[in-house]
């Protein structure tokens, strides 16, 4: 038994098929340094050196490209060398990336020869069932051992 549904898996591909086929509308070029922060809508590629934080939608980090900050997006494809943490709904480690640092993530693609170093939490998307609540105080104080 899988830890998804067919129906899981299937909107999961779909999902990274639209992002990774999505045109690219900014791109950090490799003989390009940044320092600072980055904000960006659409899809970015890096393949140049980044030492700041970037918060954006579609992410790829080229085999060239380097991150050393934090990187918060809904798609991240990392080719190249991050070190900092990721958050992300779908994440993609090519046979080319070294992750270091802690990567949270709805869904974790990685292939064989990637590197990750670093805590890694997975997320699903079913909510767990709510806590129930006590009625009232006299409800809490019965409840609560002493």
């Amino acid at each position: 038994m899988g830890m998804f549904s067919k129906n899981d898996s299937a909107g999961i591909e779909q999902q990274i098929h639209q992002a990774e086929n999505k045109a690219i509308s900014s791109i950090i070029d490799s003989s390009m340094k940044i320092k600072g922060e980055i904000s960006f809508k659409g899809k970015a590629r890096v393949d140049g050196q980044i030492d700041g934080n970037i918060n954006g939608e579609h992410l790829v980090l080229s085999e060239a490209g380097t991150i050393n900050g934090d990187v918060i997006t809904s798609s991240f494809i990392c080719q190249g060398r991050i070190e900092g943490n990721i958050k992300a709904e779908l994440v993609t480690a090519k046979k080319t990336c070294t992750i270091t640092g802690k990567l949270e993530s709805g869904s974790l693609t990685v292939e064989p020869g990637a590197t990750i170093t670093g805590e890694i939490k997975t997320a699903t998307t079913t909510k767990a069932p709510a806590a129930t609540k006590p009625a009232s105080a006299a409800a809490a104080k019965k409840s609560i051992p002493k």
